[in-house]
């Protein structure tokens, strides 16, 4: 079978090199700032998490205060579930809860509308009461699809912000841990303390 070569004249070579260059341009002006990234370093090993301001932002800037203010240093995993999620956040190592803030306005049905990540496995959410905007400090990693907690027309759903970028199988050790009573708490306690030695603001 012959072939025959492609000549390439100086008009199409111009042409060619303006589309590049083109296309190199609007992928520059498409690119978005790098996430916020969290390292949390845990008695079970470290994760980090990356955050959505363009997402969430009241609920970034809230989460982030709380690292940089070092609310979460020493602070454990009170409540651990394997098939469901680990909640940190709000309690030391003797459950005594920390101070907060004033609770942060819910952003889930936002952002979700702006394509934010919805409550499936590695994760980052606000917990809460029933009441959609009280949360404050504490947080919980999703272990598994959790899809009944995502926002919708009918339930306000929890707000996330976030996932774990690198460390899953410390998430993962956590997660398998042995619980029961502990605390205040009747159920879900880990046996053994899984604290956050630290939270710190790494990108």
């Amino acid at each position: 079978m012959n072939s025959t070569p492609i000549s390439l004249t100086r008009r199409n070579a111009v042409t060619l090199l303006a589309a590049a260059f083109s296309l190199s341009s609007s992928l520059v002006q498409a690119a978005t700032p790098s996430a916020p990234q969290v390292k949390f370093s845990t008695s079970e090993g470290d994760f980090v998490v990356e955050v959505y301001p363009d997402k969430a932002p009241k609920t970034v800037e809230n989460f982030l205060r709380y690292v940089k203010d070092k609310h979460y240093d020493g602070t454990i995993f009170h409540r651990v579930i394997g098939n469901f999620m680990i909640q940190g956040g709000g309690y030391d190592a003797s459950y005594a809860e920390k101070k907060t803030r004033a609770p942060v306005a819910h952003e889930g049905r936002e952002a979700l509308a702006k394509g934010g990540p919805k409550n499936t496995v590695g994760t980052l959410a606000m917990a809460r009461t029933n009441d959609p905007d009280s949360a404050t400090a504490q947080f919980f990693i999703n272990v598994k699809d959790n899809d009944f907690l995502n926002p919708s027309a009918q339930a306000p759903g929890y707000t996330v912000f976030g996932k774990v970028v690198s460390g899953l199988e410390t998430v993962n050790k956590i997660k398998d841990v042995p619980t029961g009573a502990g605390g205040p708490f009747s159920s879900d306690v880990p046996k053994t303390p899984l604290v956050i030695k630290s939270a710190t603001l790494v990108k």
